[in-house]
């Protein structure tokens, strides 16, 4: 029996058909991240967090890279974002103004605000509205979220990750400045997960 791509792309939607698989590859989507540092932003337990990168890493959509101890997940081509972004897009549409949807953004946001990068106050990584897992309302001010995990411990204690030094606004400044950050975040997971284990 031979294999259509019908089969192939079919193969590929399966493995893409697990919310929690599909918010990995939203995370690794511009950088490599770790299992801990995955663990950090999902809530997730590291076992199941593995047993989903094994499924992703045998159909070829993630790939490793070992530095010392840690072992580095990334996308193997960029280009499925381009799918998964295109369908966030129809359900955006789709479910305009749905209240009990997480994830979807007001209607009255402006195109540039939905463009715009932002920092998730939680783990520090830069996302747009569009991008976004989840969003949520403190204090007057919009916070959008790389993953439902740091959502959930931005709303157990905000202003824990609002105080003076981890103050998130929106992201005017250089990749450079955003990259810096990302790498104090990824130092600070790290040195966190040394601690523990």
């Amino acid at each position: 029996m031979s294999i259509t791509i019908f089969d192939l792309h079919a193969d590929v939607f399966k493995v893409l058909a697990n919310p929690k698989r599909l918010e990995i590859v939203h995370l690794i989507r511009e950088k490599e991240l770790t299992v801990g540092e995955l663990e950090e932003m999902l809530d997730m337990r590291q076992a199941n967090i593995s047993q989903h990168l094994m499924v992703l890493r045998e159909n070829n959509l993630v790939k490793t890279r070992r530095e010392g101890t840690y072992i580095y997940y990334s996308l193997t081509d960029s280009k499925i974002l381009k799918a998964s972004d295109l369908i966030r897009e129809v359900l955006q549409n789709k479910f305009k103004g749905a209240k009990h949807i997480t994830g979807l953004i007001d209607d009255d946001m402006k195109l540039e605000d939905y463009l715009k990068e932002y920092k998730d106050p939680v783990c520090g990584m830069m996302v747009s509205a569009k991008t976004a897992a989840d969003n949520c309302k403190h204090g007057g001010e919009d916070y959008f979220f790389c993953a439902r995990g740091c959502k959930e411990k931005f709303v157990k204690d905000p202003n824990t990750y609002l105080s003076v030094s981890n103050v998130i606004l929106r992201h005017e400044g250089s990749q450079d400045s955003s990259q810096t950050q990302n790498d104090n975040n990824r130092e600070m997971i790290r040195q966190k997960e040394a601690s523990i284990g």
